[in-house]
C-alpha cells in the first residue's frame, strides 16, 4: 500500500455548494503503521460569497443583455444571443461555482433553499447581491450604448398577441427546465459533476433560443430587475418576477421524487 493514492473523504465541491472541510487520508507503510495526514480547507466567508455573486450576476448581465443591443448594430440573431447567455453563465459556473454555488438567479436562491439545499439565512444577502449586480450591469449598459436612447432591447417585455398569461406560462416553463437541470447535475450525488456547467450552460442557450423571441426569456428575476430599474420602465415586470420562481420551486419539488438518500 505505500504507492496507493490519498483518499479523499467527502463531497466534491466542483459546481454545486462549498465543501466546508475535505479531509485526506494518506496511508504509509513506515515502521509498519498507517499515517493520516489530514488537511481542513475552510469553507468560503459569506462576505466572499456576497462578491462571488454579485460580479457572477454582473457578468452575465452586462454579456447576455450586452449581446441584446449589439444585435441593433451588429446583428446577431436570436441564435448569437442565445450562445453568448449559454457560454457566459458557463464561464461564470467555473469561476465563480467553488466560492458560492454559483446561483447568479433569486429565483434559484429561493428554489434551493425550498428543497432544503441551501440555508434560508443565507437568501436574503444572495437575492440583494444578485439585484445589485443585475443592476449595476444595466447601468454600465446604459452608459456605453448612450447612442440608443431606449433599454428597451434588453427589457423582458411581451406585447400581443402574448397574453400574461401565457408570458407566466412560458417563464414558468423555461424556469423549470433550467432548474430540473441545475437539480440534476448540481445538487444529485450520483451525477458527475465535471460537465455539470455546460448542462446548465446548454439549457440556459436553447431556453433563450426558443422563448426569447416571445417574453425575452428571463428565467431570472434579477435579469429582469436590473433593466426595469435603469430604464425606469416597470410594465409587466410582476410577470417576470413571480413566474421564474414559481417554475424553480416546481422543479426542485419534482425533482426531489427522483432523489435516493446519499449513502454514509
Amino acid at each position: 500500500m505505500a504507492n496507493s493514492p490519498p483518499t479523499v473523504v467527502g463531497p466534491s465541491p466542483k459546481l454545486g455548494f462549498p465543501t466546508d472541510h475535505s479531509i485526506v487520508l494518506e496511508e504509509g507503510k513506515a515502521n509498519g503503521s498507517q499515517e493520516f495526514t489530514i488537511q481542513a480547507h475552510s469553507a468560503p466567508s459569506n462576505f466572499q460569497k456576497i462578491v462571488a455573486e454579485l460580479i457572477g450576476t454582473y457578468f452575465l448581465i452586462f454579456l447576455g443583455c450586452g449581446a441584446a443591443l449589439v444585435n441593433k448594430v451588429q446583428p446577431l440573431t436570436i441564435v448569437g444571443i442565445a450562445i453568448v447567455w449559454g457560454l457566459v453563465l458557463t464561464a461564470a459556473i467555473y469561476a465563480l461555482g467553488h466560492v458560492s454555488g454559483a446561483h447568479f438567479n433569486p429565483a434559484v436562491t429561493i428554489a434551493l433553499a425550498a428543497a432544503h439545499k441551501f440555508p434560508w439565512t443565507h437568501v436574503p444577502m444572495y437575492v440583494l447581491s444578485q439585484l445589485l449586480g443585475a443592476t449595476l450591469a444595466s447601468l454600465t449598459l446604459r452608459v456605453l450604448f448612450n447612442d440608443q436612447h431606449s433599454l428597451r432591447a434588453i427589457m423582458t417585455l411581451h406585447s400581443p398577441p402574448t397574453t400574461d398569461l401565457e408570458a407566466i406560462t412560458w417563464e414558468f416553463i423555461i424556469s423549470f427546465i433550467l432548474m430540473f437541470t441545475i437539480c440534476g447535475v448540481a445538487t444529485d450525488h450520483r451525477a458527475s459533476k465535471d460537465l455539470s456547467g455546460v448542462a446548465v450552460g446548454a439549457a440556459l442557450l436553447v431556453n433563450v433560443m426558443v422563448a426569447g423571441p416571445i417574453t425575452g426569456a428571463s428565467m431570472n428575476p434579477a435579469r429582469s430587475f436590473g433593466p426595469a430599474i435603469v430604464s425606469g420602465i416597470y410594465s409587466k415586470l410582476w410577470v417576470f418576477m413571480v413566474a421564474p420562481v414559481l417554475g424553480t420551486m416546481a422543479a426542485s419539488m419534482i425533482y426531489s421524487i427522483l432523489r435516493v438518500p446519499k449513502p454514509e
